[in-house]
């Protein structure tokens, strides 16, 4: 079973995947940021793959991507970066976040066979359109069992996520607002009844709320209506104030999430 079904299958309620972006702040960290991440008991991780025009990010991950890619980073250097970890002991699910654009230019079936070989268990495109995705790019995930989340917003229809819900693979990824990431101080009322709107159309998949996590309000609101939270920007922030030390940013945002 593929490791992310798995988790969903053991666990329903407040999984903390964290997201954190390959090469930022150090070129060569990757490796060590999922094992310190693990060892935290964080239950499931997004590796952001690197691009010059990340649209749906803010200005932290948009900063880490620039500087990811000027020390060198790159799709083939993150598979090189992956590639024999499951045989260092990391065995929680992990995933690719990245936009399209590279993804093609590698290739998208050589993409989904590297992420088989380096054991990478799902991938996240936020600029992948679900008609693309159902008519080109599905069978051929299916084909090396690589699940690919789709995304939806305040703003997607409920036929689209019905739609969406009937042929997901893994998870769906609730993104808290139509705005760019980046870490809020609350929830107002018109997010949180999107939250509860969603709840209530009990769909077959489970669902993780992302975008602006990044305190215990935020946190707690989220959790309390889907499987769990994604935290990035977060993350991202307290993993270059501690100059790349990953243990050290986790257990800073494991209080901020859970401190009164």
């Amino acid at each position: 079973m593929n490791r992310i079904n798995e988790l969903f299958n053991r666990k329903q309620q407040h999984i903390l995947s964290i997201y954190f972006c390959a090469g930022y702040p150090d070129p060569d960290n990757t490796v060590d940021v999922i094992k310190a991440l693990q060892q935290k008991g964080i239950d499931m991780i997004e590796i952001g793959i690197p691009f010059s025009d990340p649209m749906a990010d803010g200005p932290v991950i948009q900063e880490a991507a620039t500087h990811a890619l000027r020390g060198g980073m790159s799709l083939r250097k993150l598979f090189g970066q992956l590639a024999g970890i499951r045989h260092e002991g990391v065995t929680l699910p992990l995933i690719l976040m990245g936009y399209l654009n590279p993804i093609l230019q590698y290739g998208f079936e050589h993409f989904c066979r590297s992420c088989q070989e380096c054991g990478v268990d799902g991938v996240i495109i936020p600029d992948l359109p679900f008609k693309d995705y159902m008519e080109e790019y599905r069978s051929i995930s299916r084909q090396y069992d690589i699940k690919v989340t789709m995304l939806i917003t305040p703003e997607t229809s409920e036929e689209r996520i019905r739609l969406i819900d009937e042929y997901a693979d893994g998870f769906i990824y609730m993104v808290s607002s139509a705005a760019i990431t980046g870490a809020q101080k609350d929830f107002n009322e018109q997010k949180q009844a999107y939250f509860r709107r969603i709840e209530a159309m009990q769909l077959k998949h489970p669902r993780m709320i992302g975008f602006g996590i990044s305190n215990r309000q935020t946190y707690e609101a989220a959790a309390a209506h889907a499987a769990g939270c994604i935290i990035g920007s977060k993350f991202v922030s307290l993993l270059n104030a501690c100059h790349g030390h990953a243990p050290e940013a986790a257990d800073r945002l494991l209080e901020a999430i859970s401190r009164d």
